[in-house]
């Protein structure tokens, strides 16, 4: 089973910046995909970010040019660096990855628990 725990979310005023982190943990070979996805009060879940094994990314129209996803793979760590936060940023923020394990079944799919993000005006 592999678990992961996220860190880094709050409140911030418009403008601000925040930096997410989001560490898996477990009987891990590699991770060949991490995502971070949120979801704002009454909306749909997004796809924010993604980032493949060999680094390269893509980022949602909205985000773009104010977040960046990047990974550690010696940590098995996903970060989300958030700049020029907007009140429209406000929403809980998962990460999700997918990758192969000792374990079996040889192939996980896991979720972070979340973590609140507040961009007040």
């Amino acid at each position: 089973q592999v678990q992961l725990v996220e860190s880094g979310g709050g409140l911030v005023q418009a403008g601000g910046s925040l930096r997410l982190s989001c560490a898996a943990s477990g009987s891990i070979i590699s991770i060949d995909v991490m995502r971070w996805y949120r979801q704002a009060p009454g909306k749909q879940r997004e796809l924010v970010a993604v980032i493949f094994s060999g680094g390269s990314a893509s980022h949602a129209d909205s985000v773009k040019g104010r977040f960046t996803i990047s990974r550690d793979n010696a940590k098995n760590t996903v970060y989300l660096q958030m700049n020029s936060l907007k009140p429209d940023d406000t929403g809980v923020y998962s990460c999700y990855m997918y990758g192969s394990s000792r374990n079996s079944p040889s192939y996980f799919n896991s979720w972070g628990q979340g973590t609140q993000v507040t961009v007040s005006s």
